[in-house]
């Protein structure tokens, strides 16, 4: 198997998942009012919802999801529903100053990780770009399961590592001690995104 593809596929995904955007808020969200184990697991959510996006791009499944304008659009308004609800949770949420108050916090972070990953569909349009230079028609199955993975495992492991390392630094506490303003700030902007969302649909 060609090595470059990987490499070219891996730099892509790698600088797309640094990117600031909604699914870098959630975690550093879930990381700051859950402790290390919620924005753990919320990496690993997000992580699966963008492989099995990166598995549908590969197979050329995408396309038929892509092509189908009302189930684009669909998929669209469900992604808009989440972030609002999240954006909601964000901008109601009062800390108690209660410690290891979480104790499904594992679960709710592997759940919301998957949900804004799962239901971007813009995820999947950038995946289907970034394929398209990568794949190479000789290519067999094996070899686009393992590109498909990799892409998975590359978002997984970032999202992780940005968990980690806030919830072992100081810098995880003095968020913590302004955890109110940054969910009212990170609310804020969902909602702003949930909004255009909808209005995208609408008008589409």
């Amino acid at each position: 198997m060609d090595i470059a593809p990987l490499v070219g596929v891996s730099l892509v995904c790698a600088m797309g998942a640094m990117s600031p955007g909604p699914s870098l808020a959630v975690v550093l969200r879930n990381t700051i009012s859950g402790g290390r184990t919620q924005g753990v697991m919320t990496g690993i959510g997000h992580g699966i919802g963008f492989g099995i996006y990166a598995m549908l791009a590969v197979t050329g499944l995408s396309a038929i999801l892509i092509a189908d304008e009302s189930k684009f659009a669909l998929l669209q308004l469900s992604g808009a529903v989440v972030l609002l609800w999240l954006s909601y949770n964000m901008l109601t949420y009062q800390p108690t100053g209660v410690e290891e108050e979480h104790p499904n916090s594992g679960r709710r972070g592997f759940v919301e990780g998957f949900m804004i990953a799962f239901l971007n569909p813009k995820i999947l349009v950038f995946l289907v770009a970034v394929f398209s230079q990568f794949l190479d028609p000789q290519m067999d199955d094996l070899e686009r399961v393992i590109m498909a993975l990799l892409a998975g495992l590359i978002d997984t492991v970032w999202y992780v590592l940005v968990a980690i390392f806030l919830s072992g630094t100081t810098i995880i506490d003095k968020l913590r001690d302004n955890s109110i303003l940054i969910d009212r700030m990170i609310g804020t902007v969902l909602l702003v995104l949930a909004l255009a969302l909808i209005g995208n649909y609408f008008i589409y």
